[in-house]
């Protein structure tokens, strides 16, 4: 079996974890699963920011080309950034156990948001987190900050900036944990959709490799993307519009938290649902959030 990463560390770091799972499910692929590193638009386009470049799609785009020709037979992404829509003939095969979601700031001098001084500045390529951020401290100064985990906290380190936001999600996968100076409560400060979640992407039809992948799936997971994603596709979410959104599942009951900044400062909502109404959740959500901007 052949994985189709980026070669950032963070991916790799996924495509592994998505290896060792596979194996340790299913003995008999032991050193049969090769890793392939794949360039992207994303990763080579790093001094604009994505609304610019078009979108999320330029981290995906490579890995899906060399999935359907079949020179890999998977590939692994941050759910975070998949398209709603994905190329025919493609769909996620699993989703793993999602790690924490939430955001966290970094800063130098280890001082938390609110403690930041007047005009600091902010690092972060995310319009999300810019409209967030903004919405709690209005009077800082937030400039275009992208590269990967270690090069953002590279740059931080070398005064670029006075704090940059990061996933946890990330930071946890990387062991730098320890990095974060503030880890940020979801209702105050919403993560991204899907962040924290990693996804498996293969052939429709390909039924070999979703029986493996069927047994590292995680349900749970599948439920709290389901919501938020049909959330996101119905505000025909792209890096353009700053729209977050985190389900969390209890039992059998659904609670989706919504964000968008539509141009008239953040909007924040939330519904419940049964777990199989998840879809119908998110479109609720969607709709009540674009009410709410009238």
């Amino acid at each position: 079996m052949r994985i189709g990463t980026r070669g950032s560390p963070l991916a790799l770091v996924q495509a592994h974890e998505v290896r060792e799972r596979l194996e340790l499910a299913w003995p008999s692929l032991r050193g049969q699963i090769q890793v392939i590193v794949i360039d992207t638009k994303g990763d080579q386009i790093l001094d604009k920011p994505l609304a610019e470049i078009g979108g999320k799609g330029l981290f995906t785009e490579e890995l899906e080309a060399q999935l359907r020709d079949g020179r890999v037979d998977i590939a692994v992404h941050s759910m975070k950034d998949m398209p709603t829509q994905l190329p025919a003939g493609l769909h996620i095969g699993c989703l793993l156990t999602r790690e924490d979601p939430r955001d966290v700031l970094l800063s130098r001098g280890g001082l938390r948001l609110e403690q930041l001084p007047k005009g600091a500045v902010i690092g972060t390529a995310s319009l999300r987190r810019r409209s967030q951020v903004l919405h709690l401290r209005p009077d800082l100064n937030v400039v275009t900050f992208r590269g990967n985990v270690q090069t953002r906290i590279r740059k931080l380190e070398q005064g670029h900036a006075d704090a940059t936001l990061l996933a946890l999600a990330g930071l946890k996968r990387l062991g730098l944990e320890s990095a974060a100076t503030e880890i940020f409560d979801p209702s105050d400060f919403v993560p991204a959709v899907a962040q924290g979640a990693i996804g498996v992407e293969c052939r429709v039809g390909d039924s070999d490799v979703q029986g493996y992948l069927n047994a590292i799936h995680c349900t749970e997971t599948e439920i709290c993307l389901r919501a938020e994603r049909s959330m996101l596709a119905a505000l025909d979410g792209s890096c353009r519009t700053p729209i977050a959104g985190h389900a969390v599942l209890t039992g059998d009951v659904v609670t989706l938290s919504g964000m968008l900044d539509a141009g008239q400062g953040v909007i924040r909502a939330s519904e419940s649902s049964v777990a199989a109404d998840a879809a119908e959740l998110g479109l609720r959500l969607a709709a009540k959030l674009k009410g709410l901007c009238r």
